[in-house]
């Protein structure tokens, strides 16, 4: 089976790309890198030749407000058409817990408007929305930071490996479409205060990390619900704890 992965060179569709291709399924690794482009459309037609599914997991290059609502609408308009007319049977998307629930948030905004666009259209899909990855620990910590203090919220997330995205992702993507969402989380729930203090401790970091409740997180306040799956979600199995003895995952 022919299967496409948007953004397949990055941190999450590299390794859905490897792991497809150990299972024998015949896998493209599509980005701007490898010549197929979702906003300018270009390699997209020829890239989907053929292909039975398409696994979405591209990122903007930009988180600002205007910028990332424009890349998500444009290379979702533009995919889903091409895909249609290349009788893709199996849309599959990345997406964010939460996303429906912080729109304070420019990026989550945009990732409603990208979910809205696969709902709206005729193509069978499934999307996954995930929690945070633990390697997005030094991002968060990096816009928290105010001189030599990182001021956070306690409220509770469950962050997951992006090994354990990645298994997520290629079992959807050999499996039916659900035509609806499913939700992906880590094994544990963690406050997000203590989890950059637990990295910081790891990495030697002696900065402080002040717990606010009012501390906003990309934009937004959060509470326990906010970043947290509801329901049963599908589960990583990595811990974060053994996640930061992997000093190459954690740097």
């Amino acid at each position: 089976m022919k299967i496409v992965v948007i953004g397949g060179t990055g941190l999450i569709g590299s390794k859905v790309v490897e792991l497809l291709r150990g299972k024998g399924h015949d896998v493209l690794a599509a980005s701007p890198n490898t010549g197929v482009n979702t906003i300018a459309r270009e390699g997209l037609a020829e890239a989907l030749s053929g292909a039975s599914v398409v696994v979405d997991v591209a990122n903007s290059p930009s988180f600002e407000d205007k910028a990332v609502l424009e890349f998500f609408e444009t290379a979702g308009r533009n995919l889903l058409a091409a895909e249609a007319a290349a009788g893709v049977g199996h849309h599959v998307a990345l997406s964010v817990v939460g996303v429906d629930r912080l729109p304070d948030s420019g990026y989550m905004r945009a990732k409603v408007a990208q979910e809205k666009l696969i709902q709206r259209s005729k193509a069978p899909y499934t999307i996954v929305r995930s929690t945070q990855f633990f390697e997005f620990v030094g991002a968060i910590t990096q816009s928290a930071t105010e001189g030599n203090a990182i001021r956070l919220s306690p409220a509770l997330l469950q962050p997951i490996a992006s090994d354990d995205v990645a298994s997520a992702l290629a079992a959807v993507a050999m499996g039916k479409p659900v035509n609806g969402i499913v939700e992906l989380a880590g094994p544990e729930k963690i406050p997000l205060d203590a989890l950059v203090r637990s990295h910081l401790e790891a990495m030697g970091d002696r900065r402080q990390v002040i717990a606010d409740i009012r501390a906003r997180y990309f934009g937004t306040e959060l509470d326990d619900r906010s970043l947290t799956p509801s329901g049963h979600p599908m589960l990583g199995a990595i811990r974060f704890e053994d996640w930061l003895r992997r000093p190459s995952d954690r740097a």
